[in-house]
């Protein structure tokens, strides 16, 4: 077996870095779990709508830590209009986030009627701004099969509008974008690797808005990486909580959805694909597919590779809990042991 393992400029696809001093605690961590480039989620409170806001945003996690591309998004909302898109677009903003009403964090301003936006769509397809799909409807253990109509849809009436169903969790959804053409693709998280159903039920740790499923639709997802499929790639849907959110809730009002893995993401995203024969496809998976689909090729002049190893005495423990301040966040898999650490970035 390989004892060092290097990847050329991995990016994450999907990540939430929230604001105020939250985001202090959680935006280094991209850089400490191997990431030099993130994909920002725009739900904040209140959230992304406009440029201006998304420029903001960029500059306020640039001076946290400049060593970071961030490419910014806009949440798809009512206000949005089609100059807004042509505006964001100049400006360097990258997609647009459309969360369906009430399925997850900070979604209560989320969409009911896709039909409402095929004008913003249009400019989008126009101007080539990626549309990033949180694909849920209804009840969490069916909520994605009964969402893939509107993907296959959308995909249908703006064949040339690219598209990114995020955090896949079933085989049905594997199954919908491999059924698409080349401008549609599918992020996968790291915990969506490792877990299932009975993994969260019952504890609040492994609760995350899509859930995971079933020990089936957990192979598809492994099964698509060992293809190496090119439009199946890393996004961490990584999205912290204050400890006392994620550990409690009570009869009015649920546990925090959300698992956090920014700070392990490489090491853990190698430990997973080699548990099921799949580290060969780590490159691919956690830079060259995603990076190919959003057109973020790394320059010659910014070169970036990140060297994993394996820890001398055969595994290392994740850290309890990541602190600053007031603020703590509990990480993914927090106090077991993983095959990998970060030697080199």
């Amino acid at each position: 077996m390989a004892s060092t393992i290097s990847v050329n400029s991995p990016a994450d696809f999907h990540v939430h870095l929230r604001q105020g001093s939250l985001a202090a605690l959680v935006t280094p961590h991209v850089k400490m779990g191997g990431f030099d480039l993130a994909y920002v989620m725009p739900n904040l409170k209140p959230p992304i709508t406009t440029t201006a806001q998304a420029i903001e945003y960029k500059q306020e996690l640039e001076k946290i830590d400049s060593s970071v591309e961030y490419l910014m998004t806009l949440y798809l909302s009512p206000d949005l209009t089609p100059d807004e898109i042509r505006k964001a677009k100049k400006a360097g903003v990258c997609g647009v986030k459309s969360y369906p009403r009430g399925v997850t964090t900070n979604s209560d301003g989320g969409i009911e009627s896709y039909e409402t936006y095929y004008p913003i769509f249009e400019v989008m397809e126009e101007v080539e701004m990626v549309l990033n799909l949180h694909g849920e409807n209804t009840h969490v253990l069916n909520a994605e099969p009964k969402f893939l109509p509107h993907l296959l849809k959308l995909h249908a009436t703006f064949p040339k509008l690219r598209i990114v169903l995020e955090h896949a969790t079933t085989r049905a959804a594997v199954e919908a974008v491999k059924s698409c053409g080349p401008t549609v693709a599918c992020t996968i998280t790291a915990h969506h690797l490792a877990l299932t159903v009975d993994d969260w039920a019952g504890q609040s740790w492994n609760f995350c808005k899509p859930v995971a499923k079933y020990p089936d639709d957990r192979s598809a997802l492994r099964e698509v990486i060992l293809e190496g499929h090119p439009r199946f790639f890393l996004g961490s849907d990584s999205a912290p909580h204050l400890p006392h959110t994620k550990s409690t809730s009570t009869p009015m009002q649920g546990c925090a959805a959300g698992i956090y893995t920014s700070p392990i993401l490489l090491p853990l995203v190698a430990h997973l694909l080699e548990s099921f024969g799949a580290l060969d496809k780590l490159e691919g998976f956690v830079s060259s597919f995603g990076r190919a689909f959003y057109r973020q090729a790394v320059t010659s002049d910014h070169p970036s590779k990140v060297v994993l190893r394996r820890p001398s005495a055969g595994s290392s423990l994740v850290d309890n809990k990541y602190a600053l301040g007031e603020d703590s966040v509990v990480p993914f898999w927090a106090g077991r042991e993983i095959g990998w650490e970060i030697a080199t970035a």
